[in-house]
């Protein structure tokens, strides 16, 4: 049976709103992405590091209980494990503060079994971070090897602009090790100065065939060797936008496995494959918004789990 393998920073939340806390939990672009598909029973394991401490115990048991697989974690001793502070602004959009303290020796993990049409999802700064580096690496060219899926979110944020000269190289590395990239508007802009989807695909494909363009709430651009194709999404009101894009790629995974989309297929998708891919896409992400949770509900995992 295929699986699914998201590699990450692990990190525990505390959502503050005007200047009062608000919520805390478990977070990480990959967790969250990880938490949905493993409440829609889908075999994913998370691959990244935690102290052996209270913070840590917390985050493995909602691992375990939402199903995600911990085999590939590295509970390190030394060393705390991360906390972010997110703070929402008006528009419900958050800054971040992190506090993290690791061991010298990271990610100090088995590699896993990778075998064809597994599906692997990486990307934001832990991707892009020097003392990982290595490790990860080793991680995807193993999943390459054995013809894995490879989706990759850069996530590049204006607080990392000034460090772009430096970290260019690594994120275009990075984009060549993927199947599919799928990124922001607001990425683009910052990595490669493009304005539009058409700008950023044409940076994208000197690396990857195919890439995934989301606008915000206007709409998704998807382009491949083979498909254009722009689709409207549609307004919502929102409560917290932390974990929208990472839920984004959790339904797109989804709409991978449950399609049975294997690696050979995916030139081969059509404009109607992308419309259903996408439409899942964005139902997870609005979830999410209109919560205070990182991650889709257990109601609604359900309720998609039914419809299947």
């Amino acid at each position: 049976m295929r699986k699914i393998y998201a590699i990450g920073e692990i990190l525990y939340d505390i959502i503050f709103q005007n200047n009062q806390p608000k919520a805390s939990k478990p977070g990480g672009a990959m967790l969250n992405t990880a938490i949905s598909l493993g409440r829609l029973q889908l075999p994913v394991n998370l691959i990244g590091e935690y102290s052996d401490d209270p913070v840590g115990e917390i985050i493995e048991t909602f691992l375990k209980k939402n199903n995600v697989q911990t085999n590939h974690i590295y509970k390190y001793q030394i060393g705390q494990t991360a906390i972010a502070l997110a703070f929402l602004d008006k528009n419900n959009n958050a800054s971040y503060t992190f506090y993290k303290s690791y061991p010298p020796e990271r990610l100090n993990i088995r590699i896993p079994e990778f075998q064809e049409d597994d599906i692997v999802i990486f990307g934001s700064f832990f991707a892009l971070n020097s003392d990982v580096r290595e490790k990860l690496l080793g991680l995807l060219q193993k999943a390459r090897e054995q013809g894995a899926i490879i989706l990759y979110d850069p996530n590049f944020r204006s607080p990392h602009q000034d460090e772009l000269p430096t970290l260019k190289p690594v994120i275009l590395q990075n984009m060549s090790l993927a199947d599919i990239v799928r990124g922001s508007d607001e990425d683009f802009m910052n990595i490669f100065e493009a304005d539009n989807a058409e700008q950023a695909y044409e940076a994208v494909r000197q690396y990857c065939p195919t890439l995934i363009y989301t606008a915000s709430n206007h709409f998704v651009a998807i382009q491949s060797p083979t498909v254009t194709a722009k689709f409207e999404v549609p307004e919502i009101s929102t409560i917290s936008t932390i974990g929208a894009g990472d839920n984004f790629n959790a339904g797109i995974i989804y709409g991978l496995y449950n399609k049975n989309v294997k690696k050979a297929d995916l030139d081969n998708l059509t404009i109607d494959d992308w419309k259903n891919i996408q439409e899942r896409a964005v139902s997870f992400a609005a979830n999410v918004c209109q919560s205070y949770d990182n991650y889709v509900s257990e109601e609604f995992a359900n309720k998609v789990r039914k419809k299947v």
